[in-house]
């Protein structure tokens, strides 16, 4: 098992930035890497980006590509989701996820309790 604990949503004003943290423990050597997605009122959960353990493979989707950064930082087992210029439609409860090295839901087996970014002025 994997226990994935998020934190640092919280509510900006459009034009800021937020970070977010996932940590994981338990048996992350079993997954391939991990990924963030959120989840609007109303509408599916989404890709927003990934990354492998290795780091050797990033992922985005495009509608946060040059605005959102993924890192990680493997002695802590915790990746990051830096996220800039941030505007409304990015409003949703954003989880981590561990699992393959993907970008659909399924292909992740462990999932945090999600937290909530609020972008309003």
């Amino acid at each position: 098992q994997v226990q994935l604990v998020e934190s640092g949503g919280g509510l900006v004003q459009p034009g800021g930035s937020l970070r977010l943290s996932c940590a994981a423990s338990g048996r992350t050597f079993s997954t391939q890497g991990m990924g963030w997605f959120r989840q609007a009122p109303g509408k599916e959960r989404e890709f927003v980006a990934a990354i492998s353990w290795s780091g050797g493979w990033i992922f985005y989707a495009d509608s946060v590509k040059a605005r959102f950064d993924i890192s990680k930082n493997n002695a802590k087992n915790t990746v990051y989701l830096q996220m800039n210029n941030l505007s409304p439609e990015d409003t949703a409860v954003y989880y981590c996820a561990a699992g393959k090295r993907a970008v659909t839901t399924e292909k992740y087996d462990y999932w945090g309790q999600g937290t909530q970014v609020t972008v309003a002025s």
